[in-house]
């Protein structure tokens, strides 16, 4: 079964830093949310997918990663020791205690589902509950990226299309881009992670098609040449880049202007480099 992308993790040391810059970027950024573990975010909403702008909060009590169980806050907190960016990738789940049988049947996690819930805020900001549960994938060929399944329990209080209303028009996620030194080495994994089959696109990299999206998995250089620049260790497979669809590109490029952020046109994308977007670079493409 193809999934969707559900969201994309983007771990930055200063919260506030890094929404302002989304917010330059053209995008509505919602409110700061805290997890029971401690870790905050703001969240970018899109028509069917988001980008979790999170941080470290003051006296996060984070726990540790144990056998059975992945620690969400845990990774988060060794990412940034190591640097900012693209630090999961997360599909979406009709079942998460499900997906969490079928890893681990394909030995690529034996996690217990992760479920949590937190208060939330509609647009008029009153309240409101939302609840996930996740079941987490492991790959030891890529340590420094995490990749999960969510579900929502409450979707009707999570997505709404007054949050989806940008100053830049995105409408949705159209690509992530994982950089690996040798791509191919990863394609039994991350099948069984997406519930799709590899496309062979260069000699070396590979694609896989996911629903209005698709994951590439590509070399460093392939990635730097495709995105202008990335922010990874070479040797060390990781998220490195993604790209949002929006309804004008020639309207984002003024907008970017007016903005003062730099970007360079490679192709028929405009691509912000990894230098200026914490660590992970951000195309934007046509509808």
């Amino acid at each position: 079964m193809q999934r969707r992308i559900d969201h994309l993790v983007v771990a930055v040391h200063d919260l506030d830093e890094a929404s302002s810059l989304y917010q330059r970027l053209g995008f509505q950024v919602g409110a700061r949310n805290r997890h029971p573990w401690g870790t905050e975010n703001r969240l970018v909403q899109l028509q069917s997918s988001f980008i979790e702008l999170i941080a470290l909060g003051e006296g996060a009590e984070i726990p540790p990663h144990e056998e059975g169980r992945f620690s969400f806050g845990a990774f988060l907190r060794d990412y940034l020791e190591q640097r900012q960016g693209l630090a999961m990738l997360v599909l979406d789940s009709g079942d998460a205690e499900a997906d969490a049988r079928a890893f681990a049947e394909s030995g690529i996690g034996a996690f217990e589902p992760f479920f949590f819930e937190r208060r939330g805020r509609k647009p008029d900001g009153t309240p409101t509950q939302v609840a996930f549960t996740l079941a987490f994938a492991r790959s030891e060929a890529a340590p420094q990226a995490s990749f999960f399944v969510c579900q929502h329990h409450f979707p009707e209080n999570f997505w709404n299309p007054e949050f989806q209303r940008h100053d830049n028009k995105a409408v949705d996620i159209a690509a992530v881009a994982f950089a690996a030194p040798e791509p191919q080495r990863h394609a039994d994994f991350l099948a069984a992670f997406t519930g799709s089959e590899p496309r062979r696109v260069a000699d070396r990299d590979v694609s896989f098609p996911l629903k209005g999206a698709h994951l590439d998995v590509m070399t460093p250089d392939d990635a730097a040449e495709v995105y202008g620049s990335v922010e990874v260790d070479p040797a060390q497979p990781s998220l490195a880049a993604f790209s949002v669809r929006v309804e004008d590109i020639g309207r984002q490029g003024r907008w970017l202007d007016a903005a003062e952020i730099p970007y360079q046109h490679i192709g028929s994308r405009i691509v912000v480099p990894a230098s200026a977007a914490f660590g992970v670079a951000i195309a934007f493409e046509a509808t």
